[in-house]
C-alpha cells in the first residue's frame, strides 16, 4: 500500500489537484499514485541516485523538483522499455502509465509552473492490440444464472442479483459495489450509478433486474449493519460481515459461479460480463451505438464501436431462431430484452 507520506510534496500536490479540479475518482488517484511511484523509483535508479537494489524499496520522498527538471523524453521512453523488459507489461498497462505521466508533467509545467519545459509534450501512447472483447453466449449466460440460484448457497439471492445486473446492465465493478438503496427508483425502474471520473448516469432496469433486486431485498440483513466510512447502512449489496460488499468479494462471487457453471475463469471475469451485456444488447437488442455508449458510460464512441463489429455466429443464431419460431426482428429483439427473466 503506497501512502502519501512516501511521496515528495509535488506529487501530493498533483494528487490534490486531480481530486479537487479534475474530479478524479479514488480509484484513479490510487492508480496515479502507483504509476508515479514506479516512474520516480525508476528515475532514481536510472539517474544513479540510489544504491537500493530492491526496486520496491526505493524511496522517492526525498526527490526534488531539480531532479524532475532533468528528465527528458528519452528517460520516459527508457521507463516504458523497463516495464516491458522487467515486468512484461501489456500495451494497455504501458498506455495507462503513459497517460499518468503525461497528465503529471502537464500539471507541473502549466498549472504548478514548476517546469519550463514539459518532457512529455510529445509522448505517444503505445499502440494497442485491437481485439474483439470476449463474452458469454446466451446459453452460457443462462447457465451462469441457473447455477447461481443454488439452494446450497446461502447468499444465492444476493449473488443472483449481482450477476443479473452485470449481464443486463453492463455496469462496471466499482459502479455495482457503489450502489446505494436510494439510487434505485422502483417506480420508474431505473438506477443511478457513479462511473469513471465521478460521472453519474442512469441505467434503466428490465423485469429481470427488478425481480432479482426485489428478491434480494427480502433477505437482505436489516439489523446489525455496520456504520462505517463506506456508508454500509446505505449499500444495496452487503457482505456476510454486514458491511458494503467489496470489489474482491464480488470478483470471488463471479469466479465461483463461473466455475460451477463449467466456464473457463481464465477466459471470463467480472469485466467480461460487462462485455457480454454490451455485445448482446448491440447484436440482439434494439440499441443503437450512441445509446449503448451512454448506457456503458464510455467517454469516446470509439470504445463502444468495438461491440458493433460483425459477428457471424450471432447473425446465424438470429436466422435460426427467426426461421424456427416465425419471429420477426422486432419480436426477436423484445424477447431477448427480457431473456434473463426467470
Amino acid at each position: 500500500m503506497i501512502s502519501r507520506e512516501d511521496n515528495p510534496e509535488f506529487v501530493n500536490s498533483f494528487l490534490d489537484y486531480s481530486v479537487t479540479i479534475l474530479n478524479k475518482s479514488p480509484n484513479s488517484i490510487k492508480e496515479y499514485n502507483y504509476d508515479l511511484t514506479m516512474f520516480l523509483r525508476f528515475i532514481k535508479l536510472h539517474f544513479h541516485l540510489t544504491d537500493e537494489t530492491n526496486f520496491k524499496a526505493i524511496k522517492i520522498n526525498d526527490m526534488t523538483i531539480d531532479t524532475i527538471k532533468k528528465i527528458t523524453l528519452d528517460d520516459i521512453h527508457a521507463f516504458i522499455s523497463y516495464l516491458t523488459r522487467e515486468y512484461n507489461s501489456k500495451a494497455t498497462t504501458r498506455a495507462r502509465k503513459v497517460s499518468t505521466i503525461r497528465i503529471f508533467f502537464k500539471y507541473l509545467s502549466r498549472k504548478a509552473n514548476l517546469l519550463e519545459v514539459n518532457p512529455a509534450q510529445d509522448l505517444e501512447t503505445p499502440k494497442l492490440d485491437k481485439r474483439l472483447p470476449k463474452y458469454l453466449s446466451l446459453d452460457d449466460s443462462r447457465k451462469l444464472l441457473d447455477v447461481t440460484l443454488n439452494e446450497d448457497n446461502r447468499n444465492s439471492e444476493r449473488d443472483y442479483a449481482i450477476i443479473t445486473l452485470f449481464l443486463n446492465c453492463g455496469m462496471r465493478l466499482s459502479e455495482l459495489v457503489g450502489i446505494n438503496l436510494q439510487d434505485i427508483d422502483f417506480r420508474d425502474c431505473k438506477l443511478n450509478v457513479i462511473g469513471k471520473g465521478n460521472k453519474e448516469r442512469t441505467i434503466y432496469l428490465n423485469k429481470a433486474c427488478m425481480k432479482a433486486i426485489a428478491d434480494y431485498l427480502e433477505v437482505r440483513p436489516k439489523q446489525g449493519i455496520k456504520h462505517d466510512s463506506k456508508f454500509s447502512e446505505k449499500a444495496l449489496f452487503l457482505s456476510e460481515r454486514k458491511t458494503r460488499i467489496s470489489n474482491r468479494t464480488v470478483e470471488n462471487v463471479v469466479t465461483k459461479q463461473l466455475q460451477l457453471a463449467g466456464l473457463d475463469t481464465k477466459k471470463y471475469s467480472v469485466h467480461k460480463l460487462r462485455h457480454t451485456a454490451a455485445t448482446l444488447m448491440y447484436q440482439y437488442g434494439q440499441v443503437d451505438i450512441r445509446a449503448l455508449q451512454e448506457l456503458l458510460g464510455h467517454e469516446s464512441i470509439a470504445t463502444t464501436e468495438i461491440y458493433a463489429k460483425s459477428n457471424s455466429e450471432l447473425r446465424r443464431k438470429y436466422l435460426e431462431v427467426s426461421c424456427k419460431n416465425k419471429l420477426d426482428l422486432k419480436e426477436f429483439n423484445l424477447s431477448l430484452h427480457n431473456i434473463f427473466v426467470t
